[in-house]
């Protein structure tokens, strides 16, 4: 399937709570990663499917969502085209460490939708 849903991320207010909550609820391996001197990154493997991440909300009185991402194959290009066919960018495309590139949209409608191209090697 071209451009799949590849992670699916929470930002929450309380991580430690949610942590909590989803790994009592599912069978979900949770893992902390130090993304830098003040963020901690929990991944999310779940086995067969499409994993994820939690982390804390960024964004100022934005509540807990949960947000998908699907892969792209150029991100400049697919962050070029959300404003061409009545998408918003919320945030424009920003590198993630060695991994990868990532950009957050809205689609016409305001639904938010996450962008994700890895990086080459």
């Amino acid at each position: 399937m071209p451009n799949p849903f590849i992670h699916i991320e929470l930002s929450t207010s309380d991580v430690d709570k949610a942590k909590s909550f989803y790994g009592s609820l599912f069978d979900w391996k949770l893992k902390d990663e130090q993304m830098g001197p003040d963020m901690t990154y929990t991944m999310v493997s779940v086995g067969e499917g499409t994993g994820g991440g939690m982390m804390k909300q960024m964004m100022p009185g934005a509540p807990s969502a949960w947000l998908p991402y699907v892969d792209v194959s150029d991100i400049k290009a697919s962050v070029q085209k959300v404003t061409t066919l009545g998408g918003k960018v919320v945030r424009d495309v920003m590198e993630v460490m060695d991994a990868g590139y990532i950009a957050i949209i809205t689609d016409p409608t305001g639904a938010y939708l996450g962008l994700w191209q890895t990086k080459a090697k």
